[in-house]
């Protein structure tokens, strides 16, 4: 019953957290597009992609790695401090080393030298950021409280500072700073967990290479995550780059509660796989948290789709139409990101099946910048869409084949389909409907009321239907 509720209490907590990384491009870009605009955006994007590069190379794979480890050693403090201090001094070696390679790129290569000197703060926020650790032991509440107070703060000081297109910069800063503080703010917490003790060089090399080896789908997911941003600025424009860049913000908004989920999931399955948790009882969290990131993920992308026409001009303004067909193009692909979301954190990195979780993000990774190279040229923003849909397909369908049988993904695809399919009807119906109201807010409210009703009805039908029939089939083989 505690794990219950201790699962319920940091779900709700890491969703606030997931939000949080959300509500500030989201809450604050309608306003960017019309100060610092679609070029402007695209400017920030590009600064902040190759800076963000950066901090991954800084983490490695401690977000899998780190978490699941800490994970397994959280119940004893000698080992947990001990093994944190193993983890953090190759995380604080190459972060000092990386941090120096960025500083001779924003200095000499930099297309934008005062965005990627700024950056530099956001490289240096990854040399303390220890997320992993307060992951690992399950402290949510404090990740979600910290991140929430310093977005709101973040938030405001764009309102404040940012009031026209030369202000690229300020925005930048304000958002770098905002991260750096985050990091600094949680060290009083973890020192209270975490006792200080001397490493010798054998216990920090022996996490190195595994860790070094989740850091493969780390550079993997980054390709198809913010690699076609780099390619979209060097092989398109700063303003296709903002128009992608705008439409990827509205589109993270259904994977927020999904990624908590996994989050949260991931010590907590590799923590009751170490104190030997029936196959049963794993089974059906597996099958719930299945269940739950198909309702979310198809009812708000879906839903998000439907409305297209109404959102996109009304919260981007003037000028960004170009954004509705990158909704229809990249949140089909958040489904198949939903579903792989629940098979990696839940099935394949707790019980350490890293070669099946690199092998997907490799192949996803690979089709990702083939169809880049191909299309982005030619469709621009499109075409960048077109290769994270692909790539997001692939890596799911290449997930669920390699442990199709031992996970019981034929069962849960079933369980999916009444979710995916009442979406569909939604926007079939909903899609070219328009609402005869001038206010176009109040349109808006009032489509996505009537469609998230339908949703929600046809939902229900196709639930009781296929109840109805497994009685009736059970019934028979009773009978008989």
């Amino acid at each position: 019953m505690k794990t219950k509720k201790n699962i319920k209490q940091n779900f709700f907590f890491n969703s606030i957290y997931q939000l949080s990384n959300i509500i500030v491009p989201l809450v604050t870009l309608p306003y960017l597009t019309r100060t610092i605009g679609a070029k402007g955006l695209g400017k920030y994007s590009f600064a902040y992609s190759v800076a963000y590069y950066f901090t991954i190379c800084v983490k490695l794979g401690l977000q899998n790695y780190g978490n699941r480890t800490i994970a397994y050693v959280k119940d004893d403090k000698e080992k947990l401090s001990r093994t944190f201090w193993e983890i953090y001094a190759f995380q604080l070696f190459f972060g000092v080393v990386l941090f120096f390679i960025y500083l001779v790129y924003a200095f000499a290569f930099a297309p934008e030298k005062t965005l990627g000197l700024i950056m530099t703060i956001l490289v240096l926020s990854s040399l303390i950021d220890v997320t992993w650790c307060l992951y690992g032991l399950e402290k949510f509440k404090v990740t979600s409280l910290r991140d929430i107070t310093t977005k709101i703060v973040t938030m405001l000081c764009i309102f404040t500072f940012v009031k026209n297109a030369d202000d690229v910069w300020k925005y930048a800063l304000i958002f770098s700073v905002g991260m750096l503080i985050n990091q600094i703010v949680v060290l009083p917490v973890l020192r209270r967990e975490i006792s200080f003790c001397r490493v010798d060089r054998a216990g920090v090399i022996r996490h190195i290479m595994p860790n070094i080896v989740l850091f493969i789908p780390v550079i993997a997911i980054s390709i198809y995550r913010t690699m076609d941003k780099i390619m979209l600025g060097v092989l398109s424009s700063n303003d296709e780059l903002g128009y992608y860049h705008a439409a990827e913000n509205v589109i993270r908004v259904p994977m927020a509660f999904v990624t908590a989920l996994g989050t949260v999931m991931l010590p907590r399955m590799s923590n009751m796989l170490s104190m030997g948790s029936s196959k049963k009882e794993l089974e059906r969290i597996f099958d719930t948290s299945i269940s739950f990131a198909m309702f979310i993920s198809s009812a708000v992308c879906l839903g998000i789709m439907t409305v297209a026409h109404e959102f996109v001009p009304m919260f981007y303004g003037a000028g960004f139409d170009k954004c509705i067909y990158l909704f229809y193009i990249i949140l089909p692909g958040s489904m198949f990101e939903a579903f792989a979301n629940v098979i990696r954190t839940q099935y394949l990195i707790p019980r350490k099946k890293d070669k099946i979780y690199i092998l997907s993000l490799i192949m996803g990774a690979s089709i990702n910048l083939i169809l880049n190279f191909i299309l982005i040229p030619r469709y621009n923003s499109i075409g960048a869409a077109f290769g994270t849909l692909a790539a997001y397909a692939m890596v799911c369908i290449v997930q669920a084949i390699c442990v199709f049988k031992e996970a019981n993904i034929g069962r849960n695809l079933l369980n999916s389909f009444p979710y995916v399919v009442s979406g569909i009807i939604m926007f079939i119906i909903f899609n070219s409907y328009i609402v005869s109201i001038d206010n176009p807010i109040i349109a808006l409210a009032v489509k996505v009321l009537i469609s998230g009703a339908l949703y929600m009805s046809a939902l229900g039908l196709i639930l009781v239907t296929a109840r109805g029939l497994k009685k009736m089939k059970d019934q028979k083989e009773k009978e008989s």
